[in-house]
């Protein structure tokens, strides 16, 4: 029988769901947190759920929070069910459930309401996941965009803001006039920095405000970075019947994810923090070498797999993993040219790292999809390959891999695989990737014009050279061709007659 998700069947669920086994009626909120999605609640709710469960850290229980009208929505399912949520773990073998009791309340979607929490003084930690376009950077300096209009508006009227950087000065303010200790910003954002761009977006609001109030916070305000990791996909009704067909439990918000979680943190917690190292969060100094690792690595090897893999004609990730061309495409890569330019970081092998991702990427529970990693390459490119190809450059070292991958990227963006299917280009700048896309493939010429994404290495002979390399290959004997030559070591080049196609 079904049983609809609340207190009050936690002790009569199935035993194969896990649930909490301390008293949700003992803990205490310490943290809260804005922007309950479904990242939020299948990592740091499950991270501070496994310390509930040791019996530790019950004053640290998390308070939800939210400024748009899918927090509404959100908040209005998770009160149905007593702020409770059905985690389901994507294994390999099957599904595992666990009901995650983290949370125990979940202000009202309202700027008063949460700037009137936030001067409780159980709350020590502000936590956020609101999108890595959440952060107001300006795109042309990477600073703060104080001219942002959301910004502007909250600017001209500070004492009731509705951006969440004019509500964290507001609270932040309030405490310090009733003589309460600051709270620390932590970022669970997936973006590389996140603690200095969470600094960097309060303080640059706050220094709009005065010169006073930013210099206040500067000095009283922790910012730590984090490192967070989990595949999470969106949840529909697809993921809802799933719950309630498999575990017959009925959640109007159950969140799906595979059974990796990794989160590194900047030990810099002035008010306190729970224990999490209990539960395998990793305390740090420096996060910055383990933000380098999952970007050139993990993130890098999404956009390794992702260009080939669609010119080929695979869908899932996984199918893509199980083509022996894209794996050992990959494994090759990382091998010989991504890892070289990765700082050791002591007791963390990067071959460990690097089998644990392609495992994750070939999970087929997950359902990831060859789109997803194909998005917004314009975007991905400079974050997760361009820097590497520098680096290797400047080492005086080969980067034919890279540009390999650079090469498969540009024949990608002509929006069409190797049997003629149409690709759709889901790109801000899909026009602008086309016409380079037509010039390298259709119209030949060297040396190529590169787009200004490329900065510098637009103009870099040795890139160059390796970029038109792969760009022969590919135009003469097709994608799966140039990876096994790849693979095998580079033998069966493109003759020089063949370096451009006809026409």
């Amino acid at each position: 029988m079904t049983q609809k998700l609340n207190n009050t069947v936690l002790s009569s669920l199935p035993a194969r769901i896990g649930r909490p086994t301390y008293d949700r009626a003992d803990l205490t909120a310490g943290i809260l947190h804005v922007g309950v999605g479904n990242f939020h609640r299948a990592h740091q709710a499950v991270y501070l759920d496994n310390l509930f469960q040791l019996g530790e850290g019950h004053d640290w229980a998390i308070v939800g929070a939210g400024l748009k009208p899918y927090d509404e929505v959100m908040r209005a399912r998770l009160a149905e069910q007593d702020w409770l949520t059905t985690i389901v773990e994507l294994e390999p073998e099957g599904l595992n459930a666990r009901v995650c009791g983290a949370m125990v309340d979940f202000v009202e979607v309202d700027p008063v309401a949460l700037i009137a929490r936030l001067t409780d003084p159980a709350i020590r930690i502000v936590s956020l996941t609101i999108t890595e376009g959440g952060y107001f950077v300006d795109p042309n300096t990477g600073g703060f965009d104080a001219g942002h209009p959301e910004i502007l508006a909250d600017l001209h009227d500070p004492a009731n803001p509705r951006t969440v950087f004019g509500i964290l000065v507001a609270a932040l303010l309030k405490r310090r006039d009733i003589g309460l200790a600051p709270f620390t910003v932590m970022s669970c954002d997936n973006l590389p920095e996140n603690g200095h761009v969470t600094e960097q977006a309060v303080v640059g609001f706050a220094d709009a405000l005065s010169a006073e109030t930013s210099t206040w916070i500067r000095a009283n305000v922790a910012f730590p970075s984090g490192m967070v990791d989990c595949i999470t996909p969106a949840t529909g009704d697809r993921e809802r019947r799933l719950v309630t067909e498999t575990f017959d439990l009925e959640d109007a918000a159950p969140v799906v994810c595979e059974p990796f979680r990794q989160w590194v943190l900047e030990d810099k917690f002035p008010g306190g923090r729970p224990p999490l190292e209990k539960v395998g969060v990793e305390f740090v100094e420096d996060v910055a070498p383990y933000e380098l690792m999952k970007l050139r690595i993990l993130n890098g090897g999404h956009a390794a797999i992702a260009y080939p893999a669609a010119l080929l004609g695979h869908y899932f990730v996984h199918d893509a993993m199980n083509d022996p061309l894209i794996r050992n495409y990959l494994r090759k890569l990382e091998e010989e040219e991504v890892i070289p330019t990765v700082p050791p970081i002591q007791g963390v092998s990067f071959q460990s790292y690097l089998e644990t991702v392609m495992t994750r990427f070939s999970n087929p529970a997950v359902g990831d999809t060859i789109p997803r990693l194909c998005f917004d390459g314009s975007n991905r490119q400079p974050k997760f390959i361009l820097p590497t190809i520098q680096e290797r450059l400047d080492k005086k070292q080969s980067v034919d891999g890279l540009a390999l991958e650079t090469a498969l990227w540009c024949r990608y963006c002509l929006g069409e695989d190797e049997t003629g299917n149409k690709i759709e280009l889901q790109d801000g700048n899909s026009v602008l990737l086309t016409s380079w896309a037509v010039r390298v493939f259709k119209q030949g010429g060297e040396p190529f014009e590169m787009p200004d994404l490329f900065g510098p290495l637009g103009k870099n002979a040795s890139f160059l050279s390796a970029f038109a390399e792969a760009v022969a290959q590919i135009a003469a004997i097709g994608v799966a061709g140039t990876l096994l030559n790849y693979i095998e070591g580079g033998s069966g080049k493109a003759s020089p007659e063949r370096r451009m196609p006809a026409g």
